[in-house]
């Protein structure tokens, strides 16, 4: 819903135009109906029928003159009407007290939606004031609804300003979540783009290099160039192979009906199919549930320790083992590649000090609140053990 300058709905600004202009014509004519001499030729025009008049007139302009828009929002409009309410419910000459009561709720509703409750207390404040002190209304129901309606119209300002508040909160809260979000893409972007660099990209490069080559080969020694030729055939597969895997861990990760294990047991499968790893998952679990997003990310885990292997271990065969202890997924990758620069076994809280080991699991393992760790021996592969609360 589209807001004025205050909180006034914009689509309200012509109603409450309309209906300040039929209330003082209205007055108007309670007033002069009222007067004992309005059929004369000299009607009796008291002080506070010509105050009805130019409030009428006023109203009329503000109807009538778009460019005083902005102006009817003012707190100066506001205690125009209020006090126009208090002289024409004191010293007016509406008997039943109708008009008057059709007058202050509209004062009300005005000063709620298009003002902060202090304008609304002091408006309330204002006239019960001058009822105290001058003399209270002729009429009782209009002395009752201006009690009962103004509280109401008090508790509802602030009631106003409290879900502005929330709002407001609210929307900081989504620009904090979405800088955060854009600051995760941006990551994710240049992860991805560092990927495809190291991986996909420097094998094409690889392979532009050898069909140069080849079309020398092929002019000079046949045989030599049809051997190499094989190569470059074996390397186009390589490519195709290390694309796909690419592509798929570029696909959202989904698990099955919320089992986490067989979810878990496929990737492991396409792992193996893609890059010619021995891969061997292990679990003594029949299925394994967790929260969505605990599942989610524990598998993305899982996918992103694959590719570090297939990426940087030169492992010929990797194991991963999934269990569940009580409340706690366990899970654990071990390969037999080179492992890392490092030697040791080193917590979650020890990688962070030094510097080391896999940031992107590192965050993500944080995020969920689990446990990591991680043990490197050089020459001989790496384990990495995980343990989330399910």
């Amino acid at each position: 819903m589209a807001l004025s300058d205050g909180a006034f709905p914009l689509h309200w600004r012509p109603a409450r135009r309309v209906f300040r202009a039929v209330l003082g014509l209205v007055c108007l004519g309670t007033q002069l109906l009222a007067s004992k001499s309005f059929l004369s030729s000299k009607p009796d025009l008291s002080l506070v029928t010509i105050f009805t008049a130019i409030f009428a007139l006023f109203s009329l302009v503000l109807l009538l003159w778009s460019k005083l828009d902005r102006f009817q929002m003012s707190i100066a409009v506001l205690f125009i009407e209020a006090a126009f309410f208090i002289v024409f419910s004191v010293y007016g000459s509406d008997a039943s007290g109708i008009v008057c009561s059709f007058l202050f709720l509209y004062l009300m509703v005005s000063a709620v939606y298009g003002h902060g409750w202090g304008d609304v207390a002091i408006v309330e404040t204002a006239c019960l004031g001058f009822y105290a002190f001058v003399r209270a209304p002729d009429s009782e129901s209009v002395r009752r609804i201006v009690i009962i309606s103004g509280f109401l119209a008090c508790f509802a300002a602030l009631q106003k300003r409290k879900l502005e508040n929330q709002i407001g909160d609210a929307g900081r809260r989504e620009n904090q979540l979405r800088g955060e979000a854009e600051k995760v893409r941006a990551a994710e972007r240049q992860r991805v783009a560092g990927d495809f660099h190291d991986g996909p990209l420097q094998t094409f490069i690889a392979m532009q290099v050898r069909l140069d080559v080849l079309g020398t080969l092929l002019k000079r020694d046949r045989d030599t160039g049809m051997a190499d030729l094989k190569e470059i055939q074996d390397l186009a597969k390589q490519i195709v192979a290390d694309v796909r895997s690419f592509l798929r861990d570029m696909m959202p990760v989904e698990s099955d009906d919320g089992d986490l294990l067989s979810s878990a047991r496929r990737i492991v499968e396409y792992f193996q199919k893609d890059t010619g790893i021995a891969a061997r998952f292990v679990s003594t679990e029949s299925a394994i549930y967790g929260a969505p997003e605990m599942a989610r990310e524990t598998l993305q885990i899982l996918r992103e320790a694959l590719h570090n292997v297939q990426k940087h271990s030169k492992a010929a065969r990797v194991a991963v083992t999934l269990e569940q202890t009580g409340k706690t997924v366990e899970m654990s990758i071990d390969d037999d590649g080179a492992g890392f620069s490092f030697s040791g076994s080193f917590s979650l809280d020890e990688l962070d000090l030094l510097r080391l080991g896999p940031q992107s699991i590192k965050r993500r393992v944080r995020g969920l609140g689990g446990e990591l760790t991680l043990e490197s021996r050089p020459g001989h592969g790496s384990g990495l053990k995980i343990r989330l609360p399910a």
